[in-house]
């Protein structure tokens, strides 16, 4: 089973702090590019992979969805979600990804943020998506970035002028990453764009769009914490979608 993190009790409490936990999608500064990428809502069957506190599931029904399902392997999560949820149009529910199995042509939106970068087997996940998606429909999600998540130990490099640079030595070498983000020993997967990209080909998608986010200078001047993130991409975004034929 994909590593339940979000479980643990020290991890929860930190994640509960973060901008994006307290403020819902306005407080994730790179929403507004994935608003972007989004196909009209209305009337759609929705899923999100990795759902958290279910800010999208909410916002997906408030734009029109007719069906949202928002799926975790956290039950602290899923228990947030459900407190923050009167509609009886969303569901939640537990799921490993790494295990999903649902309904050929049922689905016309996969969407997911910051979670995808948490699994081994993408490429088993892609070709799940790819079955479950209607002809034409979509798959919008962010990961954290391969040069964010390239060296072994992260963190800024500092020359003696104070200029930051990020590593991105062991690049090339894919697997498993340990960092400690409000608890010792998380587990996240490196893998290269390219990797990325020709699972998403090999699946039978067709890419839309590819955004290595950054923050503009106006959310720099609102949010000073933001300004070291304009030297290297932390996460990207990507849309693609399922052939008609």
């Amino acid at each position: 089973m994909t590593q339940n993190i979000y479980d643990n009790p020290a991890f929860f409490e930190g994640y509960a702090t973060l901008d994006r936990s307290i403020k819902g999608l306005d407080g994730a500064p790179e929403w507004s590019s994935m608003q972007k990428l989004l196909p009209p809502l209305k009337g759609k069957t929705v899923v999100d992979l990795g759902c958290g506190y279910g800010w999208f599931c909410r916002y997906a029904r408030d734009q029109g969805a007719a069906n949202v399902l928002g799926l975790d392997v956290s039950v602290k999560m899923l228990e947030k979600a459900q407190e923050m949820t009167t509609d009886a149009g969303i569901e939640y529910r537990r799921e490993d990804l790494e295990q999903l199995q649902l309904e050929a042509q049922s689905v016309d939106l996969f969407y997911s943020s910051l979670a995808l970068h948490y699994l081994e087997n993408i490429p088993a996940l892609f070709a799940t998506l790819y079955q479950t998606l209607v002809p034409g429909g979509m798959l919008v999600f962010s990961a954290e970035h391969p040069i964010y998540t390239a060296p072994l130990q992260q963190g800024w490099l500092s020359d003696p002028n104070g200029q930051k640079s990020w590593p991105v030595n062991h690049y090339q070498q894919e697997g498993e990453r340990i960092s400690n983000w409000f608890a010792d020993c998380v587990k996240k997967q490196h893998r290269k764009l390219s990797s990325w990209i020709n699972a998403l080909i090999t699946s039978g998608f067709v890419l839309e769009k590819l955004d290595e986010w950054g923050p503009g200078a106006e959310q720099i001047a609102q949010n000073t914490a933001l300004d070291e993130e304009k030297e290297r991409p932390m996460i990207f975004l990507l849309a693609a979608r399922k052939p008609l034929i």
